[in-house]
């Protein structure tokens, strides 16, 4: 063994790397998504509500799913036409 052999990184097993790549891009996907998976439904429940009174877009509801501390918020926007 030299020197060299010593400051080479050792090959990982192929199954350790696959595990990684797979939490990677699992994370990756958490975080694309932003939020719990009810969260397309809840928007489309609220639209349908909202629509009873006041014609709107989907566009005109933007629903979105924070983590503040030890807190988890969920923030609603409304834009309602003017009269």
């Amino acid at each position: 063994m030299s020197l060299f052999d010593y400051f080479r990184a050792k090959p990982k097993p192929s199954a350790n790397l696959a595990k990684e790549r797979l939490q990677v891009v699992i994370a990756h996907q958490r975080a694309q998504r932003g939020g719990p998976d009810y969260l397309p439904m809840l928007k489309q429940d609220l639209l349908a509500v909202i629509r009873k009174y006041v014609e709107i877009s989907e566009d005109d509801v933007q629903v979105q799913f924070d983590h503040q501390g030890d807190c988890d918020v969920l923030e609603l926007n409304v834009v309602l036409p003017e009269r």
